[in-house]
């Protein structure tokens, strides 16, 4: 019933006019939220629908068909007031989750300062507490805030002294629920914006502003674990947001594709025209697995940690994104850079999904971070033998490369009477295994060779992180798939078909990037990129003399 009502609310969405006029209409938003679209995952009892992870994936695949209208409803209850649900004292709830939940009052989260932007743990807002200790006195400015000139409630982020356990004056961040009448919050003008112009961006700013401290979100110096797992959260639904759209784009362009003619065949019937087509349905198969596996694990009890898997789903979603109105752009050809037509429109909202909710490059370094963090915890010990020449460890460890190198048949039990990937996926399946296993030996190889000065590697931290988002597009793929053909879903044969397809490229990419992981393999280039960047930055330009210039 719910989607039914808001697929009827979009149809008199214009997005072009929203687009142009840099703002969303207010009886847009009136009706936003007498569908109670502000409050999807509020619980019920505070006056929220109570929504499952699974269901708001759901409903963000419509509400992303227009994304000023997504950014607006993500920065409210995402990131603007999912603090209180997370980290929220019981009367903090009370008092400001209701009214939150029908939409009465906007939210905003503001961490993003002028001098800190990725590094969060830098900000420079300090909130002061007053000799009288009931209220802290914040000060400072946020930049780039989602709703800051809507919102009535704002989760801020502000350094604050606290006296640690050895009795020493330190500056930690805290977090604080802050209400505009409290008194000096202002916010600047909106931003003019490349894309997603509907939604309110602007700065905001604390002069003195007094806030009672029963308003201090979770615990005092705990601002920083607050802030990223508010953050780590909501990314797994932009994978359901960009299938939603890449849905709606892939049915306009095949429709212009199946009826403008060229060179007396319909664009359709050209290879390279299809190939694009498959790219955008491959992109949208794999995202949409992922976000919803997420949202499953997310949905399960225990409040688990799926912050990487959220991680993996943000950075590969936008980045389809990105990839794929290009290429349905390129279809159009002329017509789709007119704005006369939706896809320039379209490519300019999606450039920001790689930079909000975490840069692609930071998320990265985390994926990896983490994924290696977990791995060094269980081979600490073995690589601590090593080291020390334990003489039937190395023997093992030896023994064990030379049966890798002699092509050792790698099975995980994923295939097979107990395998749970059917058998028309079962080489999709067994590549997936072997790059698991792989990966398995290269990461100890790696963390042998740097230790913890892995941290500084960059470049291999992305390839460590590129490896583990194609692991888990490949596991969500196939789970998906495996799961369609067996309770029977309509045209699970083209699941079939988009599933190896995928697993194919992924597993190729991943035994190429796993070969730059060598330390003397001749297809890692790192040290003559880091060269070709030093001289270019040394000098602040590009440096080659012009193909005119002569010596004399």
């Amino acid at each position: 019933m719910l989607l039914q009502s808001l697929l009827g609310c979009y149809i008199y969405v214009d997005s072009r006019k929203i687009d142009q006029e840099g703002e969303i209409p207010k009886e847009t938003l009136e009706k936003l939220k007498s569908l109670g679209l502000f409050g999807m995952q509020v619980p019920e009892e505070y006056g929220g629908l109570g929504l499952s992870n699974t269901m708001y994936a759901r409903l963000g695949e419509i509400t992303a068909l227009d994304a000023s209208i997504t950014v607006t409803l993500a920065a409210h209850q995402s990131i603007g007031l999912k603090g209180i649900i997370i980290a929220g004292s019981e009367e903090q709830k009370t008092k400001y989750l209701p009214r939150l939940a029908s939409g009465e009052h906007i939210a905003a989260f503001c961490l993003t300062e002028p001098a800190s932007g990725s590094d969060a743990a830098s900000i420079r807002t300090r909130a002061t507490l007053s000799e009288d200790k009931k209220h802290y006195i914040l000060n400072g400015s946020k930049i780039w805030i989602t709703n800051g000139g809507l919102a009535d409630i704002f989760t801020v982020f502000a350094k604050t002294q606290i006296v640690d356990s050895n009795n020493l004056i330190k500056d930690k961040i805290t977090a604080f629920i802050v209400e505009r009448n409290f008194g000096g919050v202002t916010n600047g003008k909106p931003e003019d914006k490349l894309g997603i112009r509907g939604s309110n961006t602007c700065e905001v700013h604390f002069e003195n502003t007094k806030v009672p401290v029963e308003n201090v979100l979770g615990e005092v110096g705990g601002g920083f674990k607050v802030a990223m797992n508010i953050l780590n959260s909501g990314r797994f639904s932009m994978g359901s947001s960009v299938a939603g759209m890449l849905k709606k784009l892939i049915e306009m362009t095949a429709e212009y594709a199946c009826t403008r003619k060229q060179f007396n065949k319909n664009l359709s019937e050209f290879g390279l025209i299809q190939e694009k087509f498959a790219l955008m349905a491959q992109k949208a198969y794999v995202m949409e697995s992922m976000a919803y596996l997420t949202a499953g694990l997310l949905d399960r009890p225990g409040l688990p940690d799926c912050s990487v898997e959220a991680a993996i789903v943000k950075v590969f979603s936008s980045e389809a994104a990105w990839q794929c109105v290009s290429e349905a752009l390129q279809i159009l050809g002329g017509l789709g850079y007119m704005r006369d037509y939706p896809y320039e429109r379209l490519l300019r909202d999606a450039r920001i999904l790689l930079i909000f909710e975490g840069t692609n490059e930071i998320l990265r370094m985390y994926i990896a971070l983490t994924g290696l963090q977990h791995a060094g915890h269980i081979l600490t010990s073995r690589i601590n033998e090593i080291k020390r020449g334990n003489v039937s460890t190395i023997v093992e460890t030896v023994g064990r490369r030379l049966r890798d190198s002699l092509s050792r048949t790698v099975d995980l039990g994923l295939t097979g009477k107990l395998g749970v990937v059917h058998p028309s996926l079962e080489d999709s399946a067994n590549k997936l295994e072997e790059n698991v296993y792989y990966f398995g030996r290269t990461v100890e190889t790696l963390l042998l060779r740097f230790g913890k000065t892995i941290v500084e590697e960059q470049m291999v931290m992305k390839r460590v992180a590129n490896i583990l988002i194609n692991l888990y597009s490949m596991t969500a793929v196939l789970s998906r798939a495996s799961r369609s053909i067996r309770i029977g879903l309509r045209n699970h044969d083209h699941e079939v078909l988009l599933a190896n397809i995928f697993c194919v490229e992924a597993y190729h990419q991943n035994l190429f990037t796993l070969s730059q992981l060598d330390k003397y393999s001749p297809e890692n280039l790192d040290e003559k990129i880091k060269k070709v960047a030093q001289q270019v930055l040394e000098k602040r330009t590009y440096i080659c003399a012009h193909p005119l210039d002569r010596t004399s």
